[in-house]
């Protein structure tokens, strides 16, 4: 294998399932640890803060600190503003999601959260999503409110099999509002190439790892980053058969040669 200086890799489906952990997920990370490898928890899942996501991965067996967390929450604030740079007012936006997308846009003071005539309706996974927030969210992007959607899973990996994921409540939204979603998580590339400018490494230097080809691996397709596919999660061998490969392909991470 080439010989990659930062590893982004996923959560849900290839370091756990729900509750389930997924042990060679985590030797894999402790093993780039052992090899001095830089690496990201790059996860689609707006639901948690950083240091919710930290807390999670302690109760796998991974000890890790929030800098080696990145959001599509952080990754979504970080689009907005860098659209607004010569903004002096505060944007109005208008918020469905959880703890997660919230706490990174209020700690932000260049937001303000309304149903007044939002400029921006940002749609993150929200298991207490209802009809008033879908009026909301529809009513403001027909008359003109920029959509955003924080990722486009349709489905999400559990212990109990797939559940309903934040594409399919933007597809209602954007039923509803007759506007498609700009989404910011992978597979987008935006999320991508504002870690890697972020951290200041090359799209050469990365390898983007997950379980989700249509999410992870299409990320890397979109952004011109190597790919590791491992089938321990959504996507099996048969789901990808007569389409582009992935760089690596694996069924277990223990399989990857450091």
């Amino acid at each position: 294998m080439k010989d990659y200086r930062l590893f982004l890799i996923d959560l849900d489906g290839t370091i756990y399932r729900g509750k389930e952990t997924i042990a060679a997920g985590v030797r894999f990370v402790k093993r780039l640890e052992q090899a001095h490898k830089s690496y990201i928890f790059l996860t689609n899942n707006t639901t948690r803060t950083p240091q919710m996501v930290v807390d999670k991965l302690k109760t796998h067996g991974i000890k890790t600190d929030v800098a080696h967390i990145y959001t599509p929450c952080m990754a979504t604030v970080s689009y907005i503003l860098s659209r607004e740079k010569k903004r002096q007012s505060k944007i109005g936006i208008y918020i469905i999601g959880q703890i997660g997308l919230w706490r990174e846009f209020l700690q932000n003071s260049a937001f303000e959260v309304t149903d007044f005539n939002p400029e921006y309706v940002i749609v993150g996974m929200d298991t207490d999503l209802t009809y008033h927030k879908i009026q909301v969210a529809a009513t403001a992007i027909r008359n003109g409110a920029t959509f955003i959607g924080t990722n486009a899973d349709l489905n999400l990996p559990s212990e109990k099999g797939l559940l309903p994921g934040n594409g399919s409540q933007c597809a209602m939204i954007a039923a509803s509002s007759g506007h498609k979603p700009f989404f910011i998580g992978k597979p987008s590339s935006v999320i991508i190439d504002m870690l890697l400018a972020k951290l200041q490494f090359s799209k050469e230097d990365a390898l983007l790892v997950g379980d989700n080809y249509d999410t992870d691996i299409k990320a890397g397709f979109n952004s011109h980053v190597d790919q590791l596919l491992v089938t321990t999660g959504i996507t099996k061998l048969a789901d990808i058969e007569g389409k582009r490969q992935p760089t690596i392909l694996v069924d277990s991470l223990d399989q990857v040669k450091l």
